[in-house]
């Protein structure tokens, strides 16, 4: 399969991650559609609360999407990847909790999420050689959000305006939400969540995806964190 762009994830696995697959109607793993549960408490179905980041799989954005540069191919890449990943260390936070991220939930870090950071931070800069120059409607799109001065100058030199120190590490669990329905749903959620919430979470390996013709991510390869 021909990608349009591929990204750098941390992918959840075990009870969180088929939990969280569920949730997102996605499995990026499996390439496929999933049930979505019936959750007790939403202010909306589950389809409705998730349309947004459904394509994208139950994720962390370490390295967010990229075109592939000129003259670089997906083997290389493979390698590159694996050589990033056998370099680098694993990350640590204390855990996970459902959160609000602006309008929209997550699961965030619980403490000191530098550990996490240190690692998308890392990646970002390493594989930096693979990603195109964003177009000039990528670059647009971002601006329409409003940016600071320092997020504009990450836009311009790596592609995405919410990297390095402006990075936050999270897994999306809905698309924006008023404020209402967004306290409404984050109790919900923090109780479907909190049997297969880690303590402590541990960032142990990152998965290189490709997005396809219809937008969806699919997991291509994956890599322990093993420096």
């Amino acid at each position: 399969m021909r990608w349009r762009r591929y990204a750098i994830y941390a992918l959840p696995e075990g009870p969180l991650g088929a939990a969280g697959a569920a949730w997102l109607g996605w499995d990026a793993r499996a390439g496929r559609r999933m049930p979505q549960p019936d959750v007790a408490g939403l202010p909306r179905t589950a389809a409705e609360l998730t349309d947004r980041p459904r394509r994208y799989g139950f994720h962390a954005t370490i390295k967010p999407p990229f075109r592939l540069a000129q003259g670089r191919g997906e083997q290389e890449l493979v390698e590159s990847f694996d050589a990033f990943c056998a370099g680098t260390p694993a990350g640590q936070a204390d855990g996970l909790a459902v959160s609000a991220l602006g309008p929209f939930l997550a699961l965030r870090p619980e403490g000191d999420g530098r550990d996490l950071a240190r690692v998308a931070a890392a990646a970002v800069e390493s594989l930096d050689p693979f990603r195109a120059p964003p177009s000039d409607a990528d670059l647009d799109r971002r601006r329409a959000a409003g940016l600071t001065a320092r997020q504009e100058r990450l836009l311009t030199r790596w592609g995405y305006p919410y990297v390095m120190e402006e990075f936050r590490f999270h897994v999306t669990l809905t698309g924006p939400l008023p404020e209402a329905e967004r306290r409404q749903a984050q109790a919900a959620l923090a109780a479907h969540f909190a049997p297969v919430l880690p303590r402590p979470y541990r960032l142990d390996a990152l998965a290189l995806l490709g997005e396809d013709a219809e937008g969806r991510f699919h997991a291509i390869h994956e890599s322990a964190l093993s420096g």
